[in-house]
């Protein structure tokens, strides 16, 4: 659903990463984070704090640096003198084509290989066909609410739903954004090269089953991710289905489980809730949505799961399910998490496999390349270069989005392709991932960007600084009052001593809209003295954030000067 952050934090230090019910956030936990190579902090960059508003900062460029590079491809063969294409992508998702249109604009003569489908999980498979469901099932919750529609004056009776209709509007909605980004990748002159891109030596790709060889000055793999399944678990894609198989929405069964409690378990339970299902979570840690902030775990549980059609089993593994055959259900085989002595049986009509992603990075012939994957992933550095198994870089080779691991999130996954486009033209850049957003699209909405208190406060005691939070809620907002929506809060956490914003945190009304203010002034290095005088247009919902960075309390004063009034 969610394309998945590796920010690798201590703080919640993980085995698998690539396993939702583990982290339900999109963090890999590999290893401790250093949080300083972000960008934001001036030790880093070498300025001081009284610089921070200026917008653009010159990172050093190590283009020239001592970095070593790997010397294993000499016996792999030698780059070709002359080449096909400035750059080739293997992988035609959203973090290829934004790459892809990048390069164009920056003059680079550009191709992108693609074995099965333009838009890649996101936009087949993934988040834009269950934003499709969620449409539907935030209008079917609405019309469902007697209390919540008396409450505006309105009266409906008799809701219903065509399956096949809603299941109709998710594919369909698919099929034109495929074919949006077909189009715009065509019409900006990108060669789309049909089949799978198999890297066979240095700067040089072979296409499908045939013998074509395409060379490239520089290649980007942006391959994307699949659902990850536990052992143990019998997929028949009817009766126990991944994502994939969900989004088509063939059945809706009186009684599903759910494995899995981060973003794709918690979307499923809003669409199979809404049009009628009864929804059991099994959650391996002993909370449901252990990623998000706390604060925001127990409201957002008070809201989305206590109040409807679901139940829950935590501090458990599916050791093992059977799809219903032979009229017998689904069976589910609980296991203690921390024992692993057995708990339970479930019988359900079926199961969805919510427990997150894996990087699809087999048959690409990293092996040619001396590149060995780690649980899956590709190893990058903070600019998305390859490294070989032996920790040196490999020249001219990039990975961007879910096959690194970094963070599985599609847009990240363009930001980082954009990145690299970037460092291809003669920029250094360093992507910021402490101020790239994420959301869950329930009703109501989730958002979040940078650290979790629990995060914040850990990385404060090992730097020596305080942290404060603030809080604002929904039910103070005009706007959402209007919508009758007020249930909801937004957290801000921070440093009292110069402003800065070290994570925001919003559950409510549009939520994953609201959180841009957040993430962009993050990306910004904007400190919260400075971002209070902004105006914000009244009555909306954005004036949540506007009261939110207002009630902070700062002890420096605004950095930036004042500009002189002008008259109007």
């Amino acid at each position: 659903m969610h394309s998945t952050l590796s920010l690798s934090f201590s703080a919640a230090t993980i085995s698998k990463p690539h396993h939702y019910t583990s982290h339900s956030l999109p963090f890999t936990t590999a290893k401790p984070l250093n949080l300083r190579f972000c960008g934001l902090r001036s030790e880093v960059l070498g300025f001081n704090a009284t610089s921070l508003n200026r917008r653009h900062v010159q990172l050093p460029c190590r283009r020239n640096s001592n970095t070593v590079v790997s010397a294993a491809l000499s016996s792999n063969g030698t780059p070709p003198k002359s080449f096909d294409y400035d750059l080739l992508i293997i992988g035609a998702g959203v973090g290829g084509h934004g790459a892809a249109l990048h390069a164009v604009e920056k003059g680079l003569k550009t191709a992108i290989v693609e074995g099965d489908v333009v838009g890649g999980t996101c936009v087949n498979r993934g988040c834009v066909p269950s934003k499709a469901l969620l449409a539907v099932s935030g209008r079917m919750r609405e019309l469902k609410s007697d209390h919540h529609l008396k409450s505006l004056g309105l009266q409906v009776s008799g809701a219903g739903y065509d399956r096949q209709g809603v299941a109709d509007h998710a594919n369909n909605l698919a099929t034109k954004i495929r074919s949006n980004l077909t189009n715009s990748m065509k019409a900006l002159g990108v060669d789309i090269l049909t089949g799978f891109g198999t890297i066979v030596g240095p700067q040089k790709v072979k296409i499908g089953s045939s013998d074509k060889i395409v060379t490239a000055k520089d290649i980007i793999i942006a391959t994307g991710s699949v659902p990850f399944v536990p052992k143990g678990i019998e997929v028949d894609g009817k009766t126990v289905i991944t994502s994939d198989h969900a989004l088509k929405l063939e059945s809706v069964p009186d009684w599903i489980a759910i494995v899995g409690s981060g973003y794709i378990g918690l979307e499923f339970s809003d669409v199979y809730t809404a049009l009628g299902s009864e929804v059991t979570f099994v959650e391996a840690l002993d909370q449901l949505m252990p990623g998000f902030d706390p604060e925001i775990s127990k409201l957002a549980q008070r809201v989305l799961i206590n109040p409807r059609n679901i139940d829950y089993h935590t501090g458990v593994f599916a050791s093992k399910i059977t799809p219903a055959r032979d009229g017998k259900p689904v069976l589910i085989e609980l296991i203690d998490a921390k024992t692993k002595e057995p708990k339970d049986t479930l019988e359900v009509d079926a199961a969805l496999i919510a427990t997150g992603r894996a990087p699809f990075t087999q048959g690409l012939g990293l092996e040619n390349i001396d590149v060995v994957t780690q649980r899956g992933f590709i190893p990058v550095d903070e600019r998305m270069r390859v490294t070989d198994a032996n920790g040196n870089l490999v020249p001219n080779l990039y990975c961007i989005g879910d096959a690194n691991g970094k963070m599985m999130l599609a847009h990240a996954a363009s930001a980082q392709g954009i990145s690299v486009v970037e460092q291809l033209t003669g920029r250094d850049h360093v992507l910021n991932h402490l101020s790239i957003p994420a959301a869950c699209f329930t009703h109501p909405e989730i958002s979040m960007v940078g650290l979790t208190e629990p995060q914040a406060r850990e990385k404060g005691e090992k730097e020596g600084f305080d942290v404060s939070v603030a809080k604002t809620s929904f039910k103070a907002n005009t706007k959402a009052l209007a919508e009758n929506e007020g249930e909801g809060i937004a957290k801000l956490i921070y440093r009292p001593d110069n402003g800065e914003i070290l994570g925001v945190h919003i559950f409510g009304l549009h939520a994953a809209d609201l959180i841009h203010e957040a993430s962009n002034a993050i990306a910004l290095g904007t400190r919260i003295q400075d971002i209070k005088l902004a105006v914000h247009a009244h009555p909306t919902l954005s004036e949540v954030l506007d009261e939110l960075f207002k009630s902070a309390k700062v002890k420096e004063q605004a950095s930036s000067p004042v500009s002189e009034s002008i008259a109007v």
